[in-house]
This record gives C-alpha cells, sequence and structure tokens, in this order.
C-alpha cells in the first residue's frame, strides 16, 4: 500500500492532468553572460527606446529585471576600475585597479592596468604589449566559478580591449580574447595558452573586419528623423553619412573599433567561442564575459547628443536580438543567465552645454598652482607625475631640500583651491575631513588605493574636464558618469524593476547567489535580492 501511495505521489508530481512532464528547474544556469558596454548612459535604455526592435534592449525590460539606479560606488570611472569592480565585486582600494593607467613610485613610471612582462602575445603580428590580469589582487566572480566546479566551467573574456576582456575573465579563465588592430585578428597571450586556439585561428581568417568594412556606415533611418541628436548644429556631426569604410579594407583595422560594427564583430567572435567550446552543452555552467568597446571610442569622438551615438546603439539593439536568437537555439530559452551593465557612463561635450546655456567647460591645462608653489619653497621641481586627476609629489627631492613634505603639500593644496575651475582638493591622506557629502566623500574613500594612489586629489566642477570643442570624457563622481544600466534576463531572474540604489560592486554577489558560490575574495557589495526569483 505505501508502495502505492508513493508511486502515485511521484506520478502526480510528475505529470500535468494532460499527461505531460513537468520541467524540473535546473540547479544552475548552463551559461552565465555578462556583458559590459564601455561607456553606456543609463538613460540611453530609453532615450531611443522608440528606436528599438521588440528583440533587443526591449525584450529585456519586458522579460527580465532592471536596476534603474545603478551608480558606481568609487570616484575613478574608468574602463579598467569598472571591469575590475563589477567582476570583482569590489571597489579600487581593494582590488588594486585604481585607473587604466596609475603611477608607480617604486619603477617611477606609469602602469597599465593590464601589463605583464612575464607573458607573450599569441596570435597576433603587431607589435602590442603582453597583458594578463597579475594586476589584479581579488578573485573575480569567473575565478569563484572555477573554484566550485574544480575548474570544469569553461570561462572566457572577449572584447577589443584588452583590458575589456582580461580583467573579467579573471586569473583561472580559460581565454581571454582581445582585438589587435595591427592585424585585425583577435589575440591572447601565454598566461592562457601557448598558442591560439584553432578555432580563434579560423575566425580570424576569414577577416570579418573587411567583411564588415563593406558595409560602410549608413544611417539606420533617415537624418532628419534622429531627433534625440543635436541634428540642427554641424559641430555634433563630423561628418556626412554614409561613412565610407571599404577603403580601410585589407589595412587600418582599427578604424572598425569606433564604429557600430565593432560590436558585430566582438558578438561574432563571442558567437564562434560558444560553438567551438561548446560552452552551456551540459550541467556545468560555464561564463561568457564580453565587453563592448564601440560605444566608447564613439562616443569620446562624438559625444551623447551626437547621431553617431544614437545610430549605434540603434544597431546595437539589432545585434542583440541576433545575439539572443543565437542563444536561444544554442543554449535554450531560459538555460543562461544573462546581465548587462556598463564601466561608466559619459559627460555632455562642454561646448553643446555652453551652447545651450548649461554648465560646463572644456578646461586647458594650469600650472599656476605648482609654479607658485615651486616659487615659494625655491623648487626646481614639485609634482613626479598625474594620473586619474591626482598629483603623485616627489617626495624624495623634498625631503632632500630639508623641506617638511607635508608644509610643502599644503601649501600646493592651498594654491590649487585658488583655481575657479576646481570645485575642491584635498589631501588623500585625509579623506575622513574633506568637506564634502559624504556620500561623495565615500567614494574617494573607495578609490583610494594606498599603495598606488597619489598625494593629492583634484576634484574639478561638474562637466567640467580636459578635452577639445566636440568630443567627451568620463572619470569623475558626477551622475553623468557613474549612473549606469544593470539589466537581467534568464534563469533564475525575477521580471520587474527597482529604484532603490544599488551599485556595480553588488553584480558579482548577486551572480554567486543565484550560482550558489562563494564571493570574490575582495567583494563589498550586496545581493540585489529584488532580482532573483
Amino acid at each position: 500500500m505505501k508502495k502505492l501511495l508513493a508511486f502515485s505521489f511521484l506520478l502526480s508530481v510528475t505529470l500535468t492532468s494532460f499527461g505531460q512532464k513537468i520541467v524540473k528547474p535546473a540547479n544552475a544556469p548552463k551559461l552565465v553572460i555578462g556583458v559590459m558596454v564601455d561607456q553606456m548612459r543609463w538613460d540611453y535604455i530609453y532615450r531611443y527606446q522608440q528606436r528599438y526592435g521588440a528583440n533587443g534592449f526591449k525584450r529585456i525590460l519586458n522579460e527580465g529585471f532592471s536596476c534603474e539606479n545603478t551608480y558606481i560606488s568609487y570616484a575613478q570611472t574608468v574602463t579598467a576600475a569598472g571591469h575590475a569592480s563589477v567582476y570583482t565585486g569590489s571597489v579600487p582600494a581593494i582590488n588594486g585597479i585604481m585607473g587604466n593607467d596609475w603611477y608607480d613610485r617604486a619603477q617611477k613610471r606609469m602602469v597599465y592596468c593590464v601589463e605583464d612582462d612575464d607573458v607573450k602575445i599569441v596570435g597576433g603580428n603587431g607589435n602590442k604589449e603582453p597583458m594578463s590580469p597579475k594586476n589584479l589582487i581579488s578573485t573575480t566572480i569567473t575565478d569563484e566559478l572555477e573554484l566550485a566546479t574544480n575548474f570544469r566551467s569553461k570561462v572566457i573574456g572577449v572584447a577589443i580591449k584588452d583590458r575589456g576582456s582580461i580583467l573579467p575573465a579573471g586569473h583561472a579563465g580559460d581565454a581571454a580574447y582581445w582585438y589587435e588592430s595591427a592585424s585585425g585578428n583577435f589575440v591572447s597571450s601565454t598566461w592562457y595558452m601557448k598558442e591560439l586556439t584553432p578555432w580563434a585561428n579560423e575566425f580570424n581568417q576569414k577577416k570579418w573586419v573587411d567583411q564588415l568594412y563593406k558595409r560602410n556606415w549608413e544611417l539606420s533611418f533617415p537624418f532628419e528623423t534622429y531627433v534625440q541628436s543635436y541634428i540642427a548644429d554641424p559641430a555634433y556631426v563630423k561628418s556626412p553619412f554614409p561613412r565610407k569604410l571599404e577603403s580601410n579594407i585589407g589595412k587600418n583595422y582599427g578604424a572598425i573599433a569606433s564604429t557600430p560594427w565593432g560590436n558585430t564583430l566582438t558578438l561574432e567572435f563571442s558567437k564562434a567561442a560558444v560553438e567551438a567550446e561548446k560552452m552551456g552543452a551540459d550541467s556545468i555552467p560555464d561564463f561568457l564575459a564580453i565587453s563592448l568597446s564601440s560605444p566608447d571610442y564613439i562616443g569620446h569622438a562624438f559625444g551623447p547628443n551626437s547621431v553617431e551615438v544614437e545610430d549605434n546603439y540603434i544597431k546595437l539593439d539589432r545585434d542583440l536580438a541576433s545575439f539572443f536568437e543565437f542563444l536561444d537555439k544554442k543554449v535554450g530559452k531560459g538555460n543562461y543567465l544573462f546581465f548587462m551593465t556598463a564601466d561608466h557612463a559619459v559627460a555632455h561635450v562642454p561646448a553643446f552645454m555652453a551652447e545651450n546655456k548649461l554648465p560646463g567647460k572644456s578646461m586647458k591645462a594650469n600650472k599656476r598652482a605648482e609654479t607658485e608653489t615651486m616659487k615659494k619653497f625655491g623648487l626646481k621641481r614639485l609634482v613626479e607625475s598625474q594620473a586619474n586627476y591626482q598629483y603623485y609629489l616627489d617626495r624624495t627631492y623634498i625631503d632632500s631640500l630639508g623641506l617638511d613634505f607635508n608644509t610643502v603639500k599644503t601649501h600646493f593644496i592651498h594654491e590649487l583651491n585658488k583655481d575657479e575651475d576646481v570645485l575642491i582638493a584635498f589631501d588623500n591622506a585625509e579623506i575622513n575631513a574633506v568637506n564634502l557629502p559624504a556620500e561623495f566623500k565615500e567614494m574617494f574613500q573607495k578609490g583610494f588605493n594606498q599603495k598606488l594612489a597619489g598625494d593629492v586629489q583634484v576634484v574639478y566642477k561638474p562637466n567640467y574636464f580636459f578635452g577639445g570643442a566636440t568630443g567627451t570624457t568620463h572619470g569623475s563622481m558626477f551622475p553623468y558618469d557613474s549612473h549606469i544600466p544593470l539589466l537581467w534576463m534568464g534563469w533564475g531572474v525575477q521580471k520587474g524593476i527597482t529604484n532603490r540604489k544599488v551599485y556595480m560592486s553588488d553584480i558579482a554577489a548577486t551572480v554567486a547567489a543565484l550560482l550558489k558560490i562563494q564571493m570574490p575574495s575582495g567583494n563589498v557589495g550586496s545581493v540585489i535580492h529584488e532580482v532573483i526569483k
């Protein structure tokens, strides 16, 4: 009787009234896909929404979860720091990536975030420096997935920029591939492999870049319909459309990065990786970390009010739709976990702001404070280097003259604060005493790495930065640089939206919770509970 009851119970939970099998949800997604858009303002999701199709950004919003109020929690809103923060769940103070570059006092030179003289480039024929994740001092969520599955998971990073693929792929990743403009190839380094994988060689031999150049850059819609862009002022459109790219075929392979086809190239290579490496083919979760670098190149050149940026996102929306269609067929809808965010946003072009009577200024280099301080103390030099809006003072030289370093530093800060463009300059050793709102002060604390940071931090007024008449940049702690999108879709994701403030450093913790694995070693983020079913 007990056996009959047990059988009846099992039958009732495995069959519907129509005799169909109820498929029990898998314990983990077959594939995790993290997409970072290099330079994406949060408002682009909605600014161009009427131009998007049903199966790209709109599909994510309709099927997935949007964290509308996502911010970067530290001050240096630049590419390397953003990628490192998302994948380590940490901040520059902990993970060691406080910028794309920083000054190393011991070596007396600038250090690039992923440089590594102990490895070699594989797969290219250019002269680019070898790269690896050696400078990243925390594990990543991709590292933790490898540890959790005893290195049976497949982890691959893909980007045009080296730092955009290496930092997400982490230390234990199976591969990081980035684009070498000298050869038009995706390359890697001996950190990951002795020679390029056969499938990557095969992809490179097809010269996708030349095929994409044949498309030129034609607008998706008539020029006059780009009403979300500043088409009334020709200064924000550098040359007429269509942009002829065919002349680059067989040469000038780097030009692809500054067009929407750079996104297409990256996603096609990503598809090839899924196919060749059989990612998502079994029950052990794999991780594909993609960074789309082209929006950053386009955004820097033209600014967020340009037709170029609007058309880039229209084309990216179509590329995403194609990518989702591929994933649905290859991995299965509902079998993969997808998230999308950005490493930073971007400021409006200062000339555009001024033209519309809004605050903003393109600044020029000003050495008045440095000159005045040198004159007062009889110094022949004062600043050893600059990076990330920080000054590294020449401590050894100042000490050799018998001067009190703190006295010189304090005077220099005083002179910097006389500059009308400066919001505040302060001593990095005294961040706790800075006269800034607590939210901004905390961003500088999280961005301050004791061994890598400079002595003096300068904060310029909102939308004040060094640049040209039509281009723009990022790097500040203000919302136009630090407010980013965060979208989730697929396995384990609740449908919905939240306006609660969350941070990019919460992404790794949330992925860890979904995968039921350990958070990265330097993690400071928290799980975004609303995302999870």
